[in-house]
């Protein structure tokens, strides 16, 4: 008799544990997707710049100072509402930023950053998507916090917002160039 009652009881142990899991992810942030990335230092590439393809960029120019990396692209609807957030931070000069022009045409995008403002030291064109692909992007707008030796030391996945940027990016940032 006992062992048909704990039949009836693992269906509802297990239902039990389902929704505890299930509980526990509900509570987790979607936007704060883990990168494998963070830690560790920055794909290497070279890539055209949207402004003078003629002219390459990579990490390696960069080094022995912090920089930001935001992928944008002109068709991102996210991107145009964080672009303003960007051109302040650009005007504060409180970092350089370098832009990642990701799976876009060059003429729309120059097009877009002429209507917008250009807030980038740099844009890089990644029109294949390759570079984006090796820093893990999963889609636009993505922002990368790099220090000195070339470590990426945060991952922002979506829309950078003015608390984002007060609270986690300009913090690092500041850490890092003490």
């Amino acid at each position: 008799m006992k062992a048909s009652r704990l039949r009836f009881l693992w269906p509802l142990a297990v239902f039990m544990v389902l929704v505890a899991l299930l509980g526990a992810g509900l509570q987790l942030n979607p936007r704060e997707v883990p990168s494998p990335l963070v830690g560790r230092p920055a794909p290497v590439f070279s890539l055209p710049t949207l402004a003078a393809p003629e002219r390459t960029l990579g990490p390696a120019q960069l080094r022995g100072q912090v920089w930001v990396l935001n992928v944008w692209a002109s068709w991102c609807v996210a991107c145009q509402a964080e672009h303003p957030l960007l051109v302040d931070l650009a005007k504060s000069g409180q970092v350089t930023l370098i832009g990642l022009n990701y799976k876009d045409r060059r003429d729309l995008a120059l097009g877009w950053l002429a209507r917008h403002g250009n807030p980038y030291q740099a844009t890089l064109s990644d029109t294949d998507g390759r570079v984006g692909l090796d820093f893990g992007v999963y889609g636009v707008p993505e922002t990368y916090v790099i220090d000195r030796d070339g470590v990426i030391r945060l991952k922002h996945t979506g829309e950078l917002t003015r608390e984002v940027l007060q609270t986690r990016l300009l913090p690092l940032i500041r850490q890092l160039e003490g």
